[in-house]
């Protein structure tokens, strides 16, 4: 393992700086970009969506629980899986106290391909507290491109389609369950979508490496690597 070198308190000092200047720069930029996301246009669903929950059937509608504002978290858990997959219990571990985004008028949510029965067991296991939503039946993932199977819609993923996957050396997107996230509005009973992210566009959220990133080991794994966290000796 490589070392940091080795300085005086001044040097540090100068150094640390030197950074701060950068991080200062990225800080704005970050915030520039967030002005855009929530200026992009806003997409009208007219397709009725069922999904299962722990009440029974359940609308998109019906998933924002009375708030205005929508995030689904696009769970990799297909219908013929035991457990969820590892990466993106991470990501929901690093959901915690939902609370917070309800009082901003905020719903959160997972949703996945799996039957309910084995979502519901996964979350007990985990020990997880946000709403999970099975969309097996109905056209959810496809549509928001987080399911591939070509005989059912063209294939896409992260936006990019079939040919454009293969050719930049990622084929193993052209088909299965994958991760993304998705946000919707509400006004009345009409909704919006917002916007979708995919692969690392969804990095920034686990928490988990952003302390990583501060430490001079860094994440020291990849997040395909990930344990689940009862699975850590």
């Amino acid at each position: 393992m490589n070392l940091p070198r080795l300085a005086s308190r001044e040097e540090w000092l100068t150094a640390r700086k030197d950074l701060l200047k950068e991080e200062k720069e990225v800080t704005l930029r970050h915030e520039a970009l967030n002005a855009r996301r929530r200026e992009l246009p806003m997409v009208k669903l007219d397709k009725e969506y069922v999904f299962e929950g722990i009440d029974g059937n359940a609308s998109l509608l019906d998933t924002f629980e009375g708030r205005r504002q929508l995030i689904v978290y696009h769970f990799m858990f297909g219908p013929d899986d035991n457990e969820g997959h590892n990466s993106c219990s991470l990501m929901v571990d690093n959901m915690s106290h939902e609370e917070h985004l309800h009082a901003l008028d905020t719903t959160i949510a997972l949703v996945s391909r799996a039957p309910l029965s084995k979502l519901l067991a996964f979350k007990a296991r985990m020990g997880w507290t946000i709403p999970w939503y099975s969309s097996f039946g109905s056209d959810f993932n496809y549509d928001f491109h987080v399911t591939n199977d070509e005989s059912i819609a063209p294939v896409q993923y992260n936006y990019k389609d079939k040919t454009t996957l293969i050719e930049r050396g990622t084929p193993w997107y052209v088909s299965g369950e994958w991760q993304g996230l998705s946000v919707f509005l509400r006004d009345g009973d009409e909704v919006y979508h917002t916007y979708s992210t995919y692969e690392r566009g969804i990095e920034a959220l686990v928490n988990t490496f952003n302390y990583l990133d501060l430490t001079p080991l860094g994440r020291q794994t990849h997040v395909t690597q990930i344990q689940f966290h009862d699975s850590h000796e």
